[in-house]
């Protein structure tokens, strides 16, 4: 691959699969980012502060909802594209569903439309293990029947079959990878590792929802990577549906714990009801990545926790502004 299109490309994943990428020094990259305001725009700019120095590199400051501001402003050719832009988060789907439909549903058709149109065969999608729902027959294997219960994870499950239209009707291969709870450095402000540090370092009570016995299979960001080049890479059949999970599940009460642990201080719970469209457990079967990606996940929960401790306290003159 000589030129790969990130989209999505300033956040937290994006911005870290970017940087990967150019340690290959025969890789461009382009990255594609709205900086929409979901979360502070500073934090999407100090995620590009090092990339912006590599010749390599190039940022295109567009919205993916418009098919033709992607000819205009997309004009070089690409062998792959990684489309990671997305409105994200559970909970504000549902107070703007319609918002989430034009951003992941509409936009993922502008980019798989941009690929026909340029001829680019390579197309690997950020799914989500959102799209599993409630569903109780853990380790969730890609076959499993699909219940999501949120638009955000219907928006994305409709991403990953139009991707499989277009594989049909044009030849695009496509590789969706369903992301479980990704975490580390540049991990977005609100989402729980990064909320509940924050709030322990500042002395502020946090928010937990629910009991604590909810889990979620945490998967550390360069293991998340990895899994994405190697999706990159990938030549053999047409269209696949792959987990990329940690394959382990970690209560939210240990989660809590682990930060407490490394951090040395203690938190003040704040407890409430259990929130609408939340699923009470993730836990990802990941043999098949294993076998057509050789994705191995070699960062265990702790290790993982200590990293973006490390990462917060190092940055916590801007991080608790």
């Amino acid at each position: 691959m000589n030129h790969v299109l990130v989209t999505g490309g300033a956040g937290f994943i994006g911005s870290s699969l970017c940087e990967h990428l150019l340690k290959d020094p025969g890789v461009k990259v382009t990255c594609i980012d709205n900086f929409d305001p979901f979360y502070p725009e500073s934090f999407k700019r100090r995620n590009l502060s090092e990339l912006e120095k590599n010749p390599r590199f190039k940022l295109v400051e567009q919205d993916i909802s418009e098919l033709g501001d992607l000819e205009v402003w997309l004009p070089d050719d690409y062998d792959a594209i990684v489309h990671l832009a997305a409105k994200a988060g559970v909970r504000p789907s549902i107070q703007q569903p319609a918002q989430y439909q034009q951003v992941n549903v509409i936009g993922t058709q502008n980019l798989l439309d941009f690929a026909r149109i340029r001829g680019i065969k390579q197309f690997v999608f950020g799914s989500s293990s959102s799209v599993y729902g409630i569903n109780p027959n853990v380790p969730w294997r890609e076959e499993e029947k699909l219940m999501p219960i949120s638009p955000y994870a219907s928006t994305k499950l409709s991403g990953e079959m139009i991707g499989h239209t277009y594989m049909h009707l044009y030849g695009i291969r496509f590789i969706a990878l369903r992301f479980f709870t990704v975490y580390g450095p540049r991990q977005r402000p609100d989402l729980a590792i990064h909320k509940f540090t924050r709030d322990i370092f500042q002395g502020d009570p946090i928010t937990v929802y629910g009991d604590g016995s909810s889990s979620r299979d945490y998967t550390y960001v360069d293991d998340i990577v990895q899994g994405i080049l190697a999706a990159v890479r990938y030549d053999q059949s047409s269209f696949e549906i792959i987990n990329l999970g940690n394959h382990q599940g970690v209560r939210l009460s240990e989660m809590i714990e682990t930060i407490e642990k490394i951090s040395g201080r203690k938190a003040t719970i704040d407890r409430r009801p259990e929130q609408p469209g939340d699923v009470p457990q993730t836990y990802a079967d990941i043999s098949k990545a294993g076998k057509l990606l050789n994705y191995h996940p070699k960062t265990n929960f702790e290790q993982g926790i200590r990293r973006f401790t490390a990462w917060f306290e190092e940055n916590q003159d801007w991080l608790l502004l």
